[in-house]
C-alpha cells in the first residue's frame, strides 16, 4: 500500500473542508483539520478521517492571525511530519448588503480572512514544500468562489472582490512556483448548501438562489469536494494556475 500524503485543510470543521477531508482519508491521506471555534465539528470530522484509516491532528487558529497560521503549520509538522499539500478552504461572507453600506471593519475582515490569510497560509506552505528550501514539491488548492466573476452586486461585492484577489493570487503563485515542484490551483463553486451563509446571516440563501442556476439547485459540500480531490491527485499533474468551476452551469 502507498504511503499517505499530509494533508492540511482549513476550515474542516464542517461544509466543503469537511466533506474533502473525509474524501482525502479515503483516498490515502492524513488530515490536518483546521478550524477556529467548532470544536466539536472538528472533532466529527477527525473521527471520520480516521474510520477511513488517516491520522489526524487538530489544529486550532485563525487564519487572519499571522502567529496562529505559524502555530498551525507548526503543530501539524509536529504531528504528521511533511506538509504534502495545503487546501485554503477557510472563508467568510457578511449579511447582504450595496457596496456604500459596508463598513471599513467589514472590508477588513473579509479580506483578511478570504485573501490574506490564505496567502500567508500558501507561503508558510511553500517554505515547507518547495525544492529551493529543501522540499519535495506539493500542492496547494484555493477554494474560491463563482462570485469572483459574477460581481454578486447587492449582496457581497467585497467577498467577491476578495475571492477575486484570491484567483489572481493562485495564477501567480502557480507560475512562481511551476519548477519548485508545487502546483497551484482554485476551485470556484457555485451556491452551495453549507453553513457559510447562515452564518453570515443569511440562512437558506441557497434555496433563494437556486432558481438561477441552470441546474436548478445548489450544489453538495461532497460535489466540491471531488473537484478538490482531483486537483490534489496526480490525475491533475500537469495543471497548475488553473481553476475548475463547480457551479451548476452558472
Amino acid at each position: 500500500m502507498a504511503e499517505r500524503r499530509n494533508l492540511l485543510i482549513t476550515g474542516a470543521s464542517d461544509g466543503i473542508g469537511a466533506e474533502t477531508a473525509k474524501l482525502a482519508a479515503a483516498r490515502g491521506y492524513n488530515i490536518g483539520i483546521g478550524y477556529r471555534t467548532d470544536k466539536k465539528g472538528a472533532e466529527e470530522t477527525a473521527r471520520a478521517a480516521e474510520a477511513l484509516g488517516a491520522k489526524t491532528v487538530l489544529l486550532h487558529g485563525d487564519i487572519s492571525v499571522e502567529a496562529d497560521i505559524q502555530n498551525v503549520f507548526a503543530t501539524f509538522t509536529s504531528e504528521l511530519g511533511q506538509l504534502d499539500a495545503l487546501v485554503n478552504n477557510a472563508g467568510i461572507v457578511g449579511p447582504s448588503m450595496r457596496v456604500e453600506d459596508m463598513s471599513r471593519a467589514r472590508l477588513d475582515q473579509m479580506f483578511a480572512v478570504n485573501t490574506i490569510g490564505p496567502m500567508q497560509c500558501a507561503q508558510t506552505a511553500v517554505r515547507l514544500m518547495a525544492h529551493r528550501y529543501g522540499g519535495k514539491g506539493g500542492v496547494i488548492v484555493n477554494v474560491s468562489s463563482v462570485a469572483a466573476l459574477l460581481g454578486s452586486p447587492n449582496e457581497y461585492a467585497d467577498y467577491a472582490a476578495a475571492k477575486a484577489a484570491l484567483d489572481a493570487f493562485t495564477i501567480g503563485l502557480a507560475k512562481e512556483n511551476a519548477r519548485e515542484g508545487i502546483r497551484v490551483n482554485a476551485v470556484r463553486p457555485g451556491v452551495t448548501r453549507t453553513k457559510i451563509h447562515a452564518k453570515g446571516g443569511e440562512e437558506g440563501r441557497e434555496d433563494r438562489i437556486a432558481p438561477m442556476v441552470p441546474m436548478g439547485r445548489p450544489g453538495e459540500a461532497q460535489e466540491i469536494a471531488e473537484a478538490i480531490l482531483y486537483l490534489l491527485s496526480d490525475a491533475s499533474s500537469y495543471m497548475t494556475g488553473s481553476f475548475l468551476d463547480v457551479t451548476g452551469g452558472r
